[in-house]
């Protein structure tokens, strides 16, 4: 790991940490999950694990909403899956099919807007599994009872951020990174 990817992971979890105390009165309402996509999309699976992680061992112990071990270790690990993800889908995708994004801008809008959908599900999922084990002793209980309405707001706010964030900012940190240019931020 060289001293250019630590610096990017390190500016993507501060970013990430700085906007989810901006969004605090915004509940389940947040850009961490999109940025750690980013990172994962733009630079790697295991820098955007790494941006997950880091997010939140920061964010965990000094979360407004209160602190548990136990659903910080859930909710450390799910984030990671958006970097993870991110990453895989940029290597499935291949330089040619990134290349050519521009021209078919609003399915991969729409397909950015569906992944986040699939991710925050499952995001959502292991979380209140974790927190009904802890406060309910039942997992189907406190998933029926945490998706609706704060798992809701997370699954349509991420289908937005991912759906009209994700070619522009990905293109925009390509460009300002010096990393290959994708096409998918030209008009």
């Amino acid at each position: 790991m060289n001293s250019r990817k630590i610096a990017v992971i390190a500016s993507l979890a501060a970013l990430s940490v700085a906007t989810n105390y901006a969004m605090v009165s915004f509940s389940n309402v947040k850009l961490m999950d999109f940025i750690v996509f980013i990172a994962g999309f733009s630079f790697g699976p295991l820098v955007g694990a790494l941006t997950g992680i880091f997010s939140w061992s920061v964010y965990g112990p000094l979360n407004p909403n209160g602190f548990s071990l136990p659903i910080w270790l859930a909710t450390m690990f799910s984030e990671t899956l958006y970097g993870v993800i991110g990453g895989l889908i940029r290597r499935k995708m291949g330089s040619e099919a990134v290349q050519d994004a521009r021209k078919y801008r609003v399915n991969l809008s729409l397909s950015f807007g569906a992944l986040a959908v699939f991710m925050t599900l499952l995001y959502d999922i292991i979380t209140n599994a974790v927190f009904g084990i802890l406060a309910y002793g039942n997992i189907v209980y406190a998933i029926i009872i945490g998706f609706v309405p704060f798992g809701l707001f997370h699954v349509l706010s991420n289908f937005a951020f991912f759906g009209l964030g994700c070619a522009p900012t990905i293109g925009a940190v390509m460009k300002i990174t010096g990393g290959e240019q994708t096409g998918i931020a030209d008009k």
